[in-house]
Order: C-alpha cells, then sequence, then structure tokens
C-alpha cells in the first residue's frame, strides 16, 4: 500500500500579500524617516526632489509585497505519517504525532491561530492556518481546523481507516 500524500495547509495569497505589504510600509517609514533626519541633519543643502520621497514609499512597498508572496509559498504545514512538520523561510520543525497531546484553535492578538500542545508542556504555534481581519481573513480556516484536527485524532487514536 502506499503511503498517503502529506496534507499542506499554506497562507493564502492575500495573506502573503498583507503580511509584505505590513513589512514593506514598515520599511517605508523607516526609508522616510532615515531621509527627514538627513534632510534636517543638513540644513545648507536644497531639498530632495519630489519622485525621490515618492519612491522612498514605493519601493519598499513593492518590493515587500514581492518577497511577502514569494515567502508565502515556503511558510507552511505539512501534516504526514510521521507527524506536523511547520516550514518557514528560516526554520522547520517536526512534532511526531506520539509528542502531540492537544491541537486547538486560539485567540492570538487579533488572530484565530491554531496551537500544538506536545507532551512536554511547549505549545506550537503553527504558521498555517490562521485567520484575522482584512488581509488576514482565511474564508476556509474552520475547514482547515476540523481536517488537522480529524488527522490528528487519527494519528492519536488508532491511525487513519484503511
Amino acid at each position: 500500500m502506499e503511503a498517503a500524500s502529506p496534507a499542506t495547509f499554506r497562507p493564502t495569497w492575500q495573506q502573503a500579500l498583507g503580511h509584505g505589504l505590513y513589512l514593506g510600509a514598515l520599511s517605508a517609514v523607516a526609508g522616510v524617516t532615515t531621509a527627514v533626519i538627513a534632510t534636517l541633519a543638513w540644513p545648507g543643502e536644497s531639498l530632495p526632489p519630489g519622485w525621490m520621497w515618492a519612491a522612498l514609499v514605493l519601493a519598499p512597498l513593492l518590493l515587500g509585497a514581492v518577497l511577502g508572496v514569494a515567502a508565502g509559498r515556503r511558510t507552511g504545514v505539512e501534516v504526514g505519517n510521521r507527524g506536523i512538520r511547520t516550514t518557514s523561510v528560516f526554520d522547520d520543525d517536526l512534532a511526531l504525532w506520539q509528542q502531540v497531546v492537544d491541537l486547538r484553535a486560539e485567540r492570538r492578538g487579533r488572530r484565530t491561530v491554531v496551537s500544538v500542545y506536545l507532551e512536554s508542556g511547549d505549545s506550537v504555534q503553527l504558521h498555517a492556518p490562521y485567520s484575522g481581519g482584512f488581509f488576514a481573513a482565511d474564508p476556509q480556516f474552520e475547514l482547515k481546523l476540523f481536517a488537522l484536527s480529524h488527522l490528528w485524532r487519527s494519528h492519536r487514536f488508532g491511525g487513519l481507516p484503511s
């Protein structure tokens, strides 16, 4: 019998875009702040042209949006026969089914996330699925949570039906 392919949960493209725009906006604020400080520090110099101020705002926003969508494709959760593997741009981790004690949805800030509780007492917040407001909304969050819960209970209490 062939092993089933792992179930994969990733942020939606709107969530990835929203995350990228958020990071881009933070970068734009930092760039404009630096430019204002530099302009005030040298008062004898003429002001930079208007297009430079627009570039300081738009370039980080566009770059953040592109990088957010690219990083969103790398971030996620794979649920397989061995356990739950979380992947992100910088880190990968695996929680074996024998270590998972509970899996539930929790409010963290303005988001509803899935947390996995381990035998050691640690809890791991999964990178996906999650749901929140505006760009972070996932209309299928409850279905994904139900699928994750079903897979965990199937492995925890007797394996998947054949």
